[in-house]
């Protein structure tokens, strides 16, 4: 597979993730901590795809670094609020949230590794 055709795909997984976390948003209750939830879970689990779009422009390879790594928080924070959202049992049945943990978890993995090799590949032009 050719580096454009993994770079379209990932960027294709962030846009549907941040579509399916819409989806969950708009689906929890309307009452305090459901907006309040809601209103995170949009903020941090949509901003990946257009972040990592800013990284394929990066001007160097510390600027790709920090901006892969500004997906990678926010990939995190988003399994945070997800996780939220199922102890407090806000969507039931809370298996329906699985695939999307699944591929948020799948993502940070993702970008741990893309953010490591990066990493290195810096360290090793600087020694």
């Amino acid at each position: 597979m050719s580096k454009d055709k993994r770079i379209f795909d990932l960027e294709e997984r962030l846009i549907d993730f941040a579509v399916r976390i819409i989806r969950t948003a708009e689906s929890l209750p309307k009452t305090r901590a459901g907006n309040h939830i809601a209103g995170q879970l949009i903020r941090c689990g949509t901003s990946p795809a257009p972040n990592y779009g800013e990284a394929q422009s990066a001007e160097s390879r510390s600027d790709f670094i920090h901006k892969m790594k500004i997906c990678l928080k926010e990939l995190r924070e988003t399994r945070i609020w997800l996780l939220m959202i199922v102890k407090a049992s806000l969507i039931k049945p809370a298996s329906k949230l699985e695939p999307l943990i699944h591929e948020n978890n799948e993502l940070i993995s993702i970008f741990v590794t893309s953010v490591k090799t990066a990493k290195q590949k810096e360290d090793k032009k600087t020694s």
